[in-house]
C-alpha cells in the first residue's frame, strides 16, 4: 500500500492537468502555426508560467486499490498482484486464469 500522502499529491496533479490541458494546448497549437521566432518564445514563456505540476509528463498511473506505482495494467488499472487476485477470486468478468 503506498503512502496516503503519494496518492493525495498524485490527485493533486490530476487535478491540476486537467485544469490548465485545455491552455496549455492552445498555447503548443499557437507555436506550431507561429513563423515567427520571437512570437514562439512569449508563447513558450506563458507555457513556462504555468503550474509544472500541470504537466501531463508529470502524471503516473497507480494501482486503483493499493496505489502501487509499477506493474499497472492499463485495462484493469490494478497493479500486477492485485489483479491476480482479484482474477483468482472472480471478481473481474472476462479475465480467466491461465491454464497449461
Amino acid at each position: 500500500m503506498a503512502k496516503k500522502s503519494v496518492i493525495q499529491r498524485e490527485k493533486k496533479r490530476q487535478k491540476l492537468e486537467q485544469k490548465y490541458h485545455l491552455i496549455r494546448r492552445s498555447s503548443k497549437k499557437e507555436i506550431k502555426k507561429n513563423t515567427s521566432l520571437s512570437d514562439k518564445w512569449e508563447i513558450q514563456g506563458k507555457l513556462e508560467s504555468l503550474p509544472r505540476n500541470s504537466a501531463p509528463i508529470r502524471l503516473h498511473r497507480r494501482c486503483f486499490s493499493t496505489g502501487r506505482p509499477r506493474a499497472n495494467y492499463r485495462d484493469f488499472g490494478l497493479s500486477g498482484n492485485m489483479l491476480r487476485e482479484m482474477v483468482h477470486a472472480c471478481l473481474l468478468p472476462g479475465a480467466t486464469r491461465s491454464s497449461w
